[in-house]
């Protein structure tokens, strides 16, 4: 487990990481959420190569957390709450190898965690069909450009922020009270 003055790292990939850094950055215990790029074979890439989707990697973001104000498990729920973990490569309009669902988990309790989490979202046919979330093992982080950091929080009147992202935000404030900052 990736540990530095007792934070956990988690990373994840669901979809654009505009959507998906903008939701972990309203949760309790969330330090920092990066965007970037993981999971692929091109060192140092742009987000131009990666939308090619020829790169390997997913767009996804790096959750630097406090476990004693949120549990893994809790970021487990909220990723899988707040996309569509059913579709391979796809989420809404957005299409490409980039945009799959994916946990890179940082050790063996995150692999587990997410393993029995899936199972049980299958087992309870909580989608109505099977969950296609891709496990595997946390390798290098490369950070988006800068202008994608933060990216919603600072372009909220831009289009594609309020048509998908703003009702994203909605859900989770509306479901998820208690694991809200203040």
């Amino acid at each position: 487990m990736s540990e530095q003055n007792g934070l956990e790292v988690a990373t994840l990939a669901g979809g654009c990481f505009w959507c998906t850094e903008a939701l972990f950055l309203e949760l309790k215990g969330v330090k920092k959420v990066v965007s970037g790029y993981t999971g692929g074979k091109t060192k140092n890439p742009t987000y131009e190569e990666v939308c090619s989707g020829y790169t390997g990697h997913a767009e996804a973001i790096e959750i630097t957390f406090d476990p004693n104000e949120i549990s893994y498990e809790d970021i487990l729920e909220v990723f899988f709450a707040t996309h569509d973990p059913t579709t391979l490569n796809r989420q809404g309009a957005d299409v490409g190898t980039q945009y799959r669902s994916e946990v890179f988990y940082h050790g063996d309790a995150q692999k587990k965690a997410a393993e029995n989490f899936i199972q049980l979202l299958n087992d309870q046919n909580i989608f109505g069909k099977k969950v296609v979330t891709k496990l595997s093992e946390a390798t290098f982080f490369y950070p988006a450009e800068d202008y994608h950091q933060n990216y919603y929080n600072r372009n909220k009147n831009q289009g594609y922020c309020m048509a998908v992202i703003s009702p994203k935000l909605d859900k989770l404030r509306k479901n998820y009270k208690s694991k809200l900052k203040e």
